[in-house]
């Protein structure tokens, strides 16, 4: 009986760190995500204030 519980137990803990580390996976992901595109705006607009400064 107490192997039993132990195994449902053991299951449980196993699906919630696998949730765990795919929520953390996800979020880190997205805040990459947010990184990378602040950066392409700023290269952009970097790019953008450089090029109207020199054709004046």
């Amino acid at each position: 009986m107490s192997r039993t519980i132990l195994t449902i137990v053991g299951v449980v803990l196993a699906v919630w760190l696998a949730m765990t580390v795919v929520g953390a996976i996800l979020s880190m992901m997205k805040t990459f995500l947010f990184i990378g595109f602040v950066a392409v705006v700023v290269v952009l607009a970097v790019t953008a204030v450089s090029k109207m400064t020199k054709s004046r």
